[in-house]
């Protein structure tokens, strides 16, 4: 009778492991034995090995945990900044009031170093705003603007120049990055940064959504009323 000897390699070794992820626990020993190499530095025991990756894991999901919080605390923070600009414009007693605490809240509440609007009915008390321009809805000027107004999504981030010189006239050169509200039938709003990461596409637009309707429902209070001509 001849004895046949079958030969393992490696690959089958390793499936073999896979199939058996708890074969090493009948044999401490071997486990202990067993040495997995480094990208760097010398070869480490299987037990140091599987130390290090638990370490790298948790120390990567503390950095997530760390993100998400930081996540937290700034959506926090954009809620409230908004819940706080809409009761700002419901305090309000006219539309040139509701415009200005718009803007004012822009740049000091939510940073902007550039605020725009751009109103399509002019406002009685704001002639002289060098923030606003006033333009009507039909203007050709506005041509680059017609697909944002149409479908009132926001626009995150570095704008096309022609979008960015009528926005911003000879202070374009300071703006980096722009969040762009359109509102159709209203008008636009635009918040410049210096930063060129300030606001980035893809970024969300929940609370820019938010402000927006309530700035357009602060002024519809006043339709009729209080703009001019």
């Amino acid at each position: 009778m001849t004895a046949t000897t079958e030969k393992l390699g490696a690959h089958e070794v390793a499936a073999w492991l896979r199939r058996h992820p708890s074969f090493l626990q009948q044999f401490p020993d071997l486990a202990l034995t067993l040495v997995v190499p480094r990208e760097e530095g010398k070869a480490s025991s299987l037990a140091s090995y599987q130390l290090e990756v638990l370490r790298d894991k948790n120390r990567e999901l503390n950095r997530r945990l760390h993100e998400l919080f930081g996540n937290a605390q700034e959506n926090e923070r954009l809620a409230v900044r908004t819940h706080q600009l809409s009761l700002a414009l419901m305090r309000q007693d006219s539309a040139a009031g509701t415009v200005q605490a718009m803007a004012a809240s822009l740049a000091e509440d939510f940073n902007g170093d550039r605020v725009r609007l751009v109103l399509f009915h002019p406002v009685d008390g704001l002639e002289d705003a060098e923030w606003l321009q006033v333009i009507d809805a039909d203007d050709t000027r506005l041509a680059p603007f017609r697909d944002c107004l149409s479908d009132g999504e926001p626009l995150c981030g570095r704008l096309q120049p022609d979008k960015h010189a009528f926005l911003y006239g000879e202070q374009a050169g300071q703006v980096q990055s722009t969040a762009l509200l359109p509102l159709p039938g209203v008008g636009l709003v635009a918040v410049g940064s210096s930063e060129p990461n300030r606001f980035f596409p893809g970024m969300g637009t929940l609370f820019l959504r938010m402000m927006g309707e309530s700035l357009a429902t602060g002024l519809a209070r006043f339709e009729g009323r209080d703009h001019a001509g």
